[in-house]
């Protein structure tokens, strides 16, 4: 049925839109339109309880930057990795995934997250991805998935164990994570390489205000459907020229297949698109979940305090919850 579907899916993407694609993205230059720093700066405007986090360094807690992870024939795919001393890991692997609307951010984003997980037993890893300033989706996908055959692989050198693999993101990133980690070893979303057997599946999913639909009455790219949006530059086309190309890349069409999942989330609205529905589709399966939102919060909430440390703090107890830590 799954394969099927996605089948199904792909091939009315490829055939419903009427106009060229959108070439003008592809720049092939880094766009450093959203930082950290820049962010820090925006909202600091109309937030001054804004802070940098502070996270101590962790004794035990080792860090390796750079390391590659994937290769598409000269271009290397760089990970970063933050994980425990042997005797201090709780086997959990945490991907997480930055944000950047799909064309901006880089892996860098969310090293504090990282640090401050992993100075509470996780291994973490933080992924570069191909933007849309490089490759239109599924790219970015593939990507990820990538990732997750690579922290599979390996699970022995990061004190890792392999039925516990979770996958976070923020904004751009969080609709990756919720799209990456309901469509596991799915070949409509799946890259398959030299790599072919390893499996993409995930067993949790944090997103971090990432909308889980594009098509969704809550979208922005409903309210209009011809803009050139970051969504468009990503994929191609504007919604009103492949709206079945939207769904495709929309984590609720698979909403069904998903493990469980945490949304955290900022004030924000259309960040929210489509999350209800989800959580009814996980409900109606049986499957845990659980969502928080920061009220009054900016979008960028999980990069600065005073959001950091509780997003860290409901991070460890939704998962604690899923693994059943106190059981």
């Amino acid at each position: 049925m799954i394969r099927v579907t996605g089948i199904i899916l792909f091939m009315l993407a490829l055939a419903t839109h009427c106009r060229s694609q959108i070439k003008e993205g592809l720049t092939g230059v880094t766009d450093t339109s959203y930082t950290t720093a820049s962010a820090y700066l925006r909202q600091k405007k109309d937030f001054p309880e804004t802070r940098m986090p502070v996270v101590p360094v962790s004794k035990n807690v080792i860090e390796k930057q750079g390391i590659i992870y994937h290769r598409i024939a000269k271009r290397k795919l760089l990970v970063d990795a933050f994980y425990p001393l042997p005797g201090k890991a709780n086997g959990t692997a945490i991907i997480i995934i930055h944000g950047g609307g799909w064309r901006s951010g880089n892996r860098a984003q969310h090293h504090d997250m990282a640090r401050a997980l992993a100075a509470r037993g996780y291994s973490c890893f933080t992924p570069e991805y191909r933007l849309s300033t490089e490759a239109y989706f599924p790219a970015a996908v593939y990507d990820i998935k990538e990732a997750v055959k690579w922290v599979r692989l390996n699970a022995g050198k990061y004190r890792v164990d392999t039925s516990r693999i979770v996958i976070a993101g923020f904004s751009a990133g969080g609709q990756l994570a919720a799209l990456v980690g309901s469509t596991a070893n799915m070949p409509l979303l799946e890259n398959y390489d030299i790599k072919k057997n390893i499996s993409t599946e995930v067993h949790a999913v944090i997103d971090i205000d990432g909308t889980t639909s594009f098509v969704h009455e809550e979208s922005s790219e409903q309210n209009n459907p011809d803009k050139v949006t970051a969504a468009a530059y990503w994929l191609g086309y504007t919604l009103s020229d492949n709206p079945v190309l939207y769904a495709t890349a929309s984590p609720l069409t698979y909403a069904a297949f998903s493990p469980p999942v945490l949304f955290l989330n900022s004030a924000v609205e259309r960040m929210h698109a489509g999350r209800d529905d989800f959580i009814k589709i996980l409900n109606a399966r049986g499957v845990y979940n659980q969502v928080h939102t920061f009220d009054g919060s900016p979008h960028s909430f999980c990069l600065f305090e005073p959001w950091f440390t509780p997003t860290i703090n409901l991070m460890q107890e939704f998962l604690d919850k899923v693994f059943h830590k106190n059981e």
